[in-house]
């Protein structure tokens, strides 16, 4: 097993392919890491860091809508996920890449 940090972001930042394709965010992490996680130190646990986040906030996601009954909530909800969706995968990549530690806040642990 190698170390490949230039992978582990590549997998961290190929979440943002939802901005352009609206399921490949979830979709192309998923692949990377069932066939590199028993390749690539590191993989297995950031994959499943990955998987997390995007499990999580699309469960949030759906709590927003009934919140939007509630004065609104449920919108500014929406905005909050949508930043989180964007800025949390660059963060980790760069992470990743100067050999830090990646971290996901408010994340489920489901895998």
């Amino acid at each position: 097993m190698k170390r490949n940090k230039e992978l582990l972001a590549v997998t961290h930042l190929s979440q943002l392919l939802d901005l352009v394709t609206l399921i490949g965010g979830f979709i192309t992490p998923l692949l990377i890491w069932a066939l590199k996680k028993d390749e690539v130190v590191g993989m297995d646990e950031q994959g499943k860091a990955i998987l997390n986040f995007r499990i999580s906030m699309f469960f949030y996601f759906l709590l927003c809508f009934p919140l939007i009954l509630f004065f609104g909530l449920g919108l500014l909800g929406f905005c909050v996920i949508g930043i989180f969706y964007a800025i949390f995968p660059i963060i980790n990549a760069y992470k990743v890449y100067n050999n830090e530690e990646p971290n996901y806040p408010f994340t489920i642990n489901f895998l």
